[in-house]
């Protein structure tokens, strides 16, 4: 389902910060970080379906996506994958990508979808609920968010955790340089649960018990649920991106980072 908590335009060293925790079936098939074919998006695959959660381009688009959380699915909707991936092929910027999308939003199961393009110092959030048919699209505002599987910065416990351990880090940096691979490591891991009485009971207790955690670990009917990678994305103001990623690879637990410079950025007064 994923959780990410991220940085926008509000740090003098970098226009953007991710750290981001992708949840899913550890039996679904999947590529971690790595360049596409072509060689111009940097992201996590999903190979069943054939899109991803969180990507990058060397021209300084990016995309990542959480599910919203629902009872009720459609069938035979359209991967939500299939959405970032698209914008990052695209040579839309994100309003006219949003605008297209929105006459198609309908046929996706309950998504929150983020788009920035780093040179236009330009950021949209879309999400298809709470109604497919209002479809919503509004800039984000420079300084922190969190997204989880509600709308973007609603206060469930979980997300409030993450938002405040990523302030205290925040605070405790002030203007230096941020060490996000030890950020990803110290806020993305967190195992703590909510109580009952906390859970947005949209699911059975025991179940959004479970995943009321940073870092989820659940088996399920279906099997072995869970955080199956963490990501710390940062954007530098030079153009400097670094994209670490630690996921799991056959119960073995293993990390990478790989870097890239934004073709051309914008200087804007």
């Amino acid at each position: 389902m994923c959780i990410a908590v991220f940085l926008w335009q509000a740090h003098p060293l970098y226009p953007f910060l991710l750290l981001l925790n992708r949840d899913e079936y550890h039996s679904r098939p999947t590529k971690p970080l790595g360049w596409w074919e072509g060689g111009e998006i940097l992201g996590g695959k999903d190979e069943l379906a054939g899109g991803t959660w969180l990507g990058c381009t060397r021209d300084g688009k990016i995309a990542f996506i959480t599910n919203v959380r629902e009872v009720t699915s459609i069938p035979q909707a359209k991967s939500r994958g299939d959405l970032t991936l698209r914008f990052l092929e695209s040579n839309k910027n994100p309003k006219e990508y949003a605008e297209e999308l929105s006459k198609e939003a309908d046929q996706y199961n309950g998504f929150n979808l983020i788009l920035a393009d780093i040179t236009s110092k330009s950021m949209v959030y879309l999400t298809n609920r709470p109604k497919p048919e209002n479809f919503i699209v509004m800039e984000v505002t420079p300084g922190m968010h969190v997204l989880s599987n509600a709308s973007l910065d609603s206060p469930w416990p979980k997300a409030q955790r993450l938002g405040h351990g990523f302030k205290d880090l925040l605070e405790k940096y002030g203007e230096a340089e941020l060490p996000t691979k030890e950020m990803a490591e110290i806020l993305m891991t967190n195992t703590i649960k909510d109580d009952e009485s906390m859970l947005p009971g949209i699911y059975p207790s025991e179940r959004e018990h479970q995943l009321s955690s940073i870092f989820i670990e659940a088996d399920t009917p279906l099997g072995r649920y869970g955080t199956r990678s963490t990501c710390a994305l940062s954007v530098k103001s030079s153009g400097e991106v670094n994209f670490y990623e630690r996921y799991l690879d056959e119960d073995q637990w293993k990390e990478h980072t790989m870097s890239c410079q934004i073709k051309k950025m914008e200087v804007h007064g």
